[in-house]
């Protein structure tokens, strides 16, 4: 297929480029410093671009089979990220044909029990609360889309760790093992992403994995 990827140079992004360059699909990615995409490949294309700059953007996705955002904003700026939501659905729904969009989300708005989210949680970090409620409202902008939309929320925990291939996936409650825990490497993120797109099962959906 042909990917457009934003968001290549961080922790998830590089996992995500590298598992899909391994599968052999064509990915463009486009990172406001090209220079920090270290990855090699004759079906990678680096172009400038910048998420926040929602007039450049239409021109980024034209062409694409599948869009993929894991966009990270400063901190300080975390409202950026449902900006970039209402600019990625103007920009895939206006392309023609209108690619698939597959973003990396955030696990807050996770269901732990009823009525209760993982934000809500009263063990949930105070300094993750502005991030986990920029994802919560990003993904409120994806679920009224009229565009092909897949959010993926992560497992409680996300950090690099080994590729398995093996992760268990859900829609809108948190995925947690026979003791409670909820986590998943960022490499396994990435091959259930990439399983995602190549199988969708989750479309127009939110889903979750966790290990």
């Amino acid at each position: 297929m042909k990917i457009v990827l934003f968001g290549a140079t961080g922790m998830i992004g590089q996992r995500v480029l590298a598992e899909a360059l391994n599968r052999g699909h064509a990915v463009t990615v486009v990172a406001r410093d090209p220079s920090k995409v270290t990855a090699q490949s004759p079906n990678l294309n680096v172009v400038r671009g910048d998420l926040t700059d929602p007039a450049s953007v239409p021109s980024l996705v034209t062409g694409a089979d599948v869009v993929v955002s894991a966009f990270a904003p400063p901190q300080g700026r975390e409202g950026q990220v449902a900006d970039v939501a209402r600019t990625l659905v103007r920009a895939v729904g206006a392309a023609e044909p209108p690619p698939r969009l597959v973003v990396v989300g955030g696990a807050g708005g996770l269901e732990v029990g009823p009525a209760l989210r993982v934000i809500d949680t009263p063990t949930f970090p105070a300094f993750l609360k502005p991030i986990a409620q920029a994802h919560i409202d990003a993904y409120e902008v994806y679920r009224t889309a009229n565009v092909d939309w897949t959010f993926f929320a992560p497992a409680a925990l996300i950090q690099p760790g080994q590729r398995t291939g093996r992760y268990r996936t859900g829609r809108d409650q948190l995925v947690v093992d026979d003791a409670g825990n909820s986590s998943i490497s960022a490499e396994d993120y990435a091959v259930a992403l990439l399983d995602e797109i190549e199988k969708p099962q989750f479309r127009r959906s939110r889903m979750t994995a966790a290990n």
